[in-house]
């Protein structure tokens, strides 16, 4: 397995398989997805991408530090999730915000995802919310 920096448009057919089934394509291009302090991660396993996450300097208002980024888009195939791929993403993902001299990162987790962000650190800090075509999440956050 290999991570490496990807490109916006890298990361659309994966969060349509895996985030949007049944949405159009369209509904997976993000705004930000091409601002400068945008930068996209994709989990190779056998020259294949099977998992990609997005990160966007975006401010929570819920959040008091000024500076933050925002994990969004998070999505593997789902032959190759519980295999480390989300984990190892995030990994590479830390150094890149804190060299950006961001401490903290923040996502709207799916319901589902909980679990799998309270293990890597993060931790909820909202009630219960709805996304529209999307379904139930929670915000949650984690110092880096």
């Amino acid at each position: 397995m290999e991570v490496k920096q990807i490109e916006a448009k890298d990361t659309y057919q994966l969060r349509s398989e895996v985030l949007r089934q049944g949405l159009p394509i369209e509904s997976c291009h993000f705004d930000g997805d091409f601002d400068d302090n945008t930068f996209h991660l994709g989990a190779f396993q056998d020259d294949k991408l099977t998992s990609v996450a997005s990160f966007y300097l975006k401010r929570n208002k819920s959040i008091e530090d000024e500076y933050q980024y925002q994990l969004r888009g998070m999505a593997t195939k789902l032959a190759s999730q519980g295999k480390g791929l989300s984990s190892a993403l995030l990994r590479t993902a830390f150094p890149i915000v804190q060299r950006n001299h961001v401490k903290m990162l923040w996502c709207n987790a799916r319901v589902s995802a909980v679990d799998f962000y309270k293990k890597v650190g993060f931790e909820i800090i909202s009630d219960e919310f709805h996304v529209e075509n999307v379904g139930p999440h929670y915000l949650m956050c984690k110092s880096i």
